[in-house]
């Protein structure tokens, strides 16, 4: 969807997940108040409060995942719902169950899209499910899509993940956060995920054996991994890291989607009802356990895009799970900030 013409509303439920890449936006703001200059356009599509909320940021670079954050969402509401960019505004609510964020249309209470939003190191990520049978509105049995996402990059604290782990050890670095996995999950990365996982770790130079740096770095990207499907997941229930069930919820014999060479090379996917090798840089096949059942009703991805980053997708129809499971999890689009400045001239 990069086309600048007003969409119509979906007469048929929609699943959208887009990308903004934020690294190479607005090179001459050396700090978050040159924003104000070079960055006017945009910011200039934001309430008050939303400028503050971008501009609050001591560090530029969050500041700008902030803004796209900002922008996507209300492209996703005034291109899927088919409103006017500025009628986007009344509607952006918490949910009164979750607190999660939502877009409730002022006029019938309705919820057209739901949609979720993640970003980590200069990349934005939104999934968006639109038009669906009474579309994310609230009924006796809940929401009726839910939706979350991740994005986790491996490189972005990497140096001090590594002298973290020198000093003190692997088993101590994953102790460091077991209060938000699982029991089981915190004892296969101590223990098991290496033998669990061929091809984790990269040889050494000449075939070698591997260095101590390289084992840490297929941990990390193990580790890095579960916690990309455990927000995905808690992201879709809409509650927080700090959800009393965190401890119940366990994905049990995880393992990292595989890298693609660089960014802008996309992730081989493995064809439908072909076995997920090894090499797999796109894995759809998980097995969740809560509370010690199993997990049957969310489909989720976990998708490596470039050496560094994954996205874990997740949705849920909880009304009727085969529609959510049915749904194919493909690859993210990747706008630019000129495609929602343009819709957002259009859409008025």
């Amino acid at each position: 969807m990069s086309d600048n013409k007003m969409s119509e509303p979906p007469n048929n439920p929609v699943l959208i997940q887009w990308i903004l890449d934020t690294r190479s936006w607005f090179p001459s703001a050396a700090k978050t108040r040159d924003l104000e200059v070079h960055a006017s356009r945009p910011l200039s599509l934001l309430t008050p409060t939303e400028r503050a909320s971008v501009l609050k940021y001591f560090h530029v670079r969050d500041a700008r995942m902030a803004l796209a954050s900002a922008l996507l969402k209300r492209y996703a509401i005034a291109r899927l719902a088919g409103v006017a960019w500025s009628s986007t505004t009344p509607g952006f609510t918490r949910d009164e169950r979750t607190t999660k964020p939502i877009w409730r249309d002022p006029a019938t209470g309705a919820q057209p899209v739901a949609f979720n939003v993640s970003h980590q190191a200069g990349i934005v990520a939104l999934v968006a499910v639109a038009d669906y049978p009474g579309p994310g509105a609230q009924s006796e049995a809940g929401a009726k899509v839910e939706v979350g996402v991740d994005v986790v990059c491996t490189s972005e604290r990497r140096d001090r993940d590594q002298d973290l782990i020198r000093k003190e050890g692997w088993g101590s670095f994953v102790d460091m956060h077991a209060d938000v996995f699982a029991m089981g999950e915190t004892s296969y990365l101590k223990y098991q995920v290496l033998s669990a996982v061929p091809g984790l770790v990269e040889r050494g130079g000449g075939g070698g054996p591997p260095t101590p740096e390289q084992v840490a770095d297929g941990k990390l990207r193990a580790f890095y991994a579960l916690w990309a499907l455990r927000e995905a997941y808690v992201k879709l229930t809409g509650e927080a890291l700090l959800a009393e069930w965190l401890g119940e919820l366990e994905f049990r014999y995880f393992r990292p989607s595989r890298p693609t060479p660089a960014w802008d090379v996309p992730a081989v996917e493995t064809k439908e009802g072909e076995e997920e090798g090894e090499d797999a840089q796109v894995l759809r096949k998980f097995e969740i356990r809560f509370r010690g059942k199993k997990v049957e009703d969310v489909n989720m991805c976990l998708r490596s895009m470039g050496p560094d980053y994954m996205v874990a997708t997740a949705v849920r129809t909880p009304e009727d799970t085969n529609v959510g499971l049915r749904w194919r999890l493909g690859p993210y689009e990747t706008l630019a900030l000129d495609d929602l400045l343009n819709f957002a001239d259009s859409a008025v």
